[in-house]
């Protein structure tokens, strides 16, 4: 599992090489707002071919998930797709842009707090006034979405999507291509595993071992 130390980011690569986003909907807009507050320039955006010429804010949707390996030598790529009743579309296209040769970015907002003792995987987003402290690993391709709070050496596995407003209190495993509804709250320890969805405004205080949908307490 590839791991980036947050700390050494390379700025000079921001600026240098521009952005290629892959999925035209609502949570493309989510994260151009993270990514040219973080200093991105964005080229242009991937999405369906029925779509092509659109407009998401101020970017044109330029071709399709086809058209990836046209830009891997100047462009990095995010995928901009939200996590739609699974992670299987998420990793397809991940897939897709590993196997074209494309360099996944990690877009970090610039009101974001990032602890330089935590750990991100490429491929993953952390949007605005989220936070993620001090231990703390967040897995590859992962959505951390507005307000969501990461505790003391807590484990995000790869794929997961955090919600907004999310509280995860310290030293939680959240097991991968799981997702946590908004203002859902892990209590500290717990323990998740692969493959968990969890409702909105749920109160988490025992492990989860059995993947599936779970609602409130």
């Amino acid at each position: 599992e590839l791991l980036i130390y947050l700390v050494v980011l390379d700025c000079n690569r921001i600026m240098e090489r521009s952005l290629i986003l892959v999925g035209g909907g609502g949570h493309c807009k989510s994260v151009i707002e993270a990514a040219e507050s973080a200093g991105y320039t964005i080229k242009g955006i991937l999405d369906i071919s029925s779509r092509v010429g659109e407009k998401v804010l101020d970017y044109t949707i330029i071709g399709t998930d086809d058209d990836i390996f046209l830009y891997t030598e100047d462009c990095d790529f995010i995928v901009t797709l939200g996590f739609i009743k699974d992670a299987s579309l998420r990793i397809h296209l991940h897939d897709k842009i590993e196997k074209a040769g494309g360099h996944l970015a990690t877009v970090i907002a610039s009101t974001a707090h990032i602890s330089r003792y935590a750990k991100l995987g490429e491929g993953t987003v952390v949007l605005h006034q989220a936070c993620i402290n001090a231990g703390a690993r967040v897995g590859k391709g992962c959505i951390i979405n507005t307000f969501a709070n990461i505790e003391h050496d807590t484990v995000i596995g790869d794929y997961c999507h955090i919600s907004t407003g999310v509280m995860v209190n310290g030293d939680c495993k959240v097991g991968k291509n799981s997702f946590i509804g908004s203002h859902s709250v892990l209590i500290n320890g717990i323990a998740i595993c692969d493959k968990v969805i969890i409702s909105a405004d749920s109160f988490i205080r025992k492990n989860i071992l059995k993947a599936g949908v779970y609602i409130n307490n």
